[in-house]
């Protein structure tokens, strides 16, 4: 039977006949996504000073990324590489879309960057290293939380990432 799934990370809904593995919109794990009949909307959540400050670098740090992941599908001398930082800039520009939920800003596109190489391999460093910094900004920032939904948020994009930063050392091995 078919049903209607949503992701409580990122609140996007999925139509299937059983829950994804990942969310194909944020890459949640399994866990996070639930019938849309037992979700609640949670992107409304008092911050305080620390948790706002954190909301605001990641989205600054989500942008960044999804805007160096897009130069790099466009200008990388690999065809699999070019998937990959496509798949990859629309999950952090969905990652983009939850930070804004969370500090009720307007929706907006990612900017256009020429922050990238043209070889994959350049490419796949920098992807490593973004992917590095972000996983420990987020475990820090979900340490710091004193929102529930916040450190939850944090938690689960840590996994993405460290999903992200597998995908790049394999390719670098290569």
């Amino acid at each position: 039977m078919v049903k209607l799934f949503r992701c409580k990370i990122c609140g996007d809904p999925y139509i299937g006949t059983n829950p994804p593995n990942r969310c194909p919109f944020c890459g949640a794990y399994e866990n996070f996504i639930a019938e849309a009949k037992d979700y609640k909307e949670t992107f409304d959540v008092n911050l305080n000073d620390k948790d706002l400050a954190n909301a605001k670098r990641a989205l600054e740090v989500e942008i960044s990324n999804s805007s160096f992941y897009f130069c790099a599908a466009e200008k990388t001398d690999d065809p699999e590489g070019k998937q990959l930082f496509k798949a990859l800039g629309k999950v952090e520009a969905e990652h983009a879309a939850i930070w804004k939920k969370i500090l009720k800003l307007p929706k907006s596109e990612i900017p256009k960057s020429e922050a990238c190489a043209v070889k994959n391999k350049d490419n796949l460093q920098e992807s490593h290293d973004r992917e590095t910094r972000a996983i420990s900004f987020y475990k820090q920032a979900a340490k710091e939380s004193t929102s529930p939904r916040v450190r939850q948020i944090f938690g689960a994009l840590v996994q993405v990432e460290t999903d992200h930063l597998n995908l790049s050392e394999e390719r670098l091995k290569k």
